[in-house]
């Protein structure tokens, strides 16, 4: 079991910035790839980031490449996504997310899931 647990979301301003950070527990947090996915009102939850368990390579939607780092500290057991530039359209609930041998880009690819913290971007 892998216990994740998401903070740094809030209110800010287009044009802003913001670091969510993901806690992790329980199994060894080196061993697992992690990812960042995001639900808005009414919307299907969206890959956002990811990055792999072995060598740091990360992977991005396009509406957020550019904008969105996707960074791991093993040491600390701790997942980040510093996000700037932000758009409303970000606007969503930010999931943190850690798999084993799943594909980094869909839902199904994931073995353990955070609780979420909201993000919201006023224009």
């Amino acid at each position: 079991q892998v216990q994740l647990v998401e903070s740094g979301g809030g209110l800010v301003q287009a044009g802003g910035s913001l670091r969510l950070s993901c806690a992790a527990s329980g199994r060894t947090f080196s061993n697992y790839g992690m990812g960042w996915f995001r639900q808005a009102p009414g919307k299907e939850r969206e890959f956002v980031a990811a990055i792999s368990w072995n060598d740091g390579s990360t992977y991005y939607a396009d509406s957020v490449k550019g904008r969105f780092t996707i960074s791991r500290d093993n040491a600390r057991n701790t997942l980040y996504l510093q996000m700037n530039s932000l758009k409303p359209e970000d606007t969503a609930v930010y999931y943190c997310a850690a798999r084993l041998r799943g594909y980094y880009r869909i839902i199904s690819g994931y073995d353990y899931w955070g609780q979420g913290t909201q993000v919201t971007v006023s224009s």
